[in-house]
């Protein structure tokens, strides 16, 4: 679905999973600073928009989802996983109840199969699923923005900013009271830093989620019963998820950054060494340079030096080995 924001006078189209919305309005530091100042706003008007309505919409949610939902309060922003039987992860949901409809968004065209699954689980339970994405474009507000949120529009926040779900046929004339807008090239920048995994560039088949962080965040550890429980339970309790989370500063003398997928090495054994993890996500930050997090062996020393391809990379610890 193709942003209205791409006609703004110097948008230019982000590509890869993030296609339809703009990567960039012309100066990318400029709108990383802005987000950071609590300026602007971005556009996320690709993502994936559900909702659940009905009697019994948290209490059934709270059976599936790794997040604990069934006394979820009105207007409180939470975060949650769907997990395969293996308890690898398939879904991360970021959602608020506004007291009468569960509002989420996913990732850009996952939102098909997500609700695949939830219809697959309805039983007898008084719910119903919605796919809103294209009436509903979500839109980030960043912490500390004075900008409103328009009556009526269910808002998701957090200590990172507010997420508006808006109707779609007003995103062009929201933005233009609130802008400026700001690329997702920005908003991905800062959330490198932020050290916040994404399903789909920090996950791959096999991903457990205490290997990104994502225990505490996005998985209850006190509740029971949802699929992919036993493994989450197995490796809490042993401590030995076999991959971690490193956020990489990299060589700001290289031209190019190291994409998804390149792979993370030991700088001592050059580029013929061993694979030790792969870059997950890549980006150039306003004040730090070109940042990364990859996902390596939880055996790799934390104060090793890493090679990204032939960039080096100085490591920093997001989840402990």
């Amino acid at each position: 679905m193709k942003s209205p924001l791409l006609s703004l006078p110097g948008a230019v189209a982000a590509e890869g999973r993030d296609e339809g919305v703009a990567g960039h309005y012309g100066d990318l530091f400029r709108e990383q600073r802005a987000l950071a100042d609590g300026n602007g706003l971005v556009d996320l008007s690709h993502r994936g928009v559900v909702t659940v309505t009905g009697d019994d919409r948290l209490s059934w949610l709270h059976l599936l989802l790794t997040q604990h939902v069934s006394d979820l309060a009105p207007h409180q922003a939470t975060e949650a996983l769907i997990l395969s039987a293996n308890g690898h992860i398939e879904h991360a949901m970021y959602l608020v109840d506004d007291g009468t409809t569960v509002w989420m968004h996913v990732e850009p065209d996952t939102q098909g199969d997500l609700i695949a699954y939830l219809e697959s689980m309805k039983f007898f339970y008084r719910v119903e699923v919605a796919d809103r994405t294209e009436d509903t474009a979500v839109v980030h507000l960043p912490a500390g923005s004075i900008a409103e949120a328009p009556d009526g529009v269910a808002v998701r926040e957090t200590a990172q900013g507010r997420d508006l779900f808006l109707p779609r046929a007003d995103l062009e004339t929201y933005a233009a009271a609130n802008g400026p807008a700001v690329g997702i090239l920005a908003y991905e920048a800062l959330r490198i830093e932020a050290h916040r995994p994404r399903v789909g560039f920090e996950t791959d088949h096999r991903t457990i989620p205490h290997e990104l962080g994502w225990i505490g965040t996005a998985v209850h550890l006190q509740k029971g019963c949802y699929r992919g429980q036993e493994t989450v339970a197995r490796v809490h309790n042993l401590g030995k998820p076999p991959r971690r989370l490193v956020f990489l500063h990299l060589d700001g003398s290289e031209v190019h950054l190291p994409g998804h997928g390149t792979p993370v090495r030991l700088a001592a054994d050059g580029e013929e060494g061993r694979q030790l993890g792969f870059i997950t996500t890549s980006a150039r930050h306003h004040e730090l340079g070109p940042i990364a997090l990859a996902l390596v062996k939880r055996n790799v020393a934390v104060d090793a030096e890493l090679i990204a391809g032939d960039t080096a990379a100085a490591q920093e610890t997001v989840v402990e080995p």
